[in-house]
């Protein structure tokens, strides 16, 4: 019998922003990632109305609320390892060498995703405010097994 796939929903760069579009996008998660610049305890509140959230702290989530979220957060699903930081120019481990399948990175507000050194880097942007032209997106992950597939997601907003 195959494995039943587990659905990890990615957000970031809230800013204090929790769009209805992204909750709708993140709905049916089974857990969900947020990589930093979330900018209200309240986002974090919401997401786990949803599913298990694991947050790490951005550059701007700053004063009592944001003292106890991690720089770095991991969760694990099984046998499957993602590491979660917020900036990835910050990043001070080799992935692969330390078992992570999956890197999830924000900050940049760019959506993207590319394979490195057989671990699967992704970037869902940002879903707060819109930043200059990119656009307002999150992310899900497929994880089905050793496998995983990325999917990002522009909101209409």
């Amino acid at each position: 019998m195959a494995a039943k796939p587990v659905h990890v929903g990615l957000i970031s760069d809230t800013h204090g922003l929790l769009r209805p579009q992204a909750l709708a996008a993140l709905a049916g998660s089974d857990y969900i990632v947020h990589a930093g610049d979330i900018g209200d305890a309240a986002i974090l509140e919401a997401l786990r109305a949803i599913a298990p959230v694991t947050a790490v702290r951005g550059n701007n989530d700053r004063g009592p609320w944001a003292r106890d979220i991690p720089e770095t957060d991991v969760l694990r699903v099984g046998g499957f390892h993602l590491y979660a930081i917020h900036d990835i120019a910050e990043l001070d481990l080799d992935p692969a060498a330390a078992g992570f399948q999956v890197v999830v990175a924000g900050h940049s507000h760019k959506p993207g995703q590319q394979m490195r050194a057989g671990v699967l880097h992704v970037n869902p942007g940002s879903a707060g405010p819109r930043r200059f032209k990119l656009p307002v997106s999150v992310g899900r992950l497929r994880v089905t097994g050793a496998q995983v597939a990325a999917e990002l997601i522009e909101l209409s907003v």
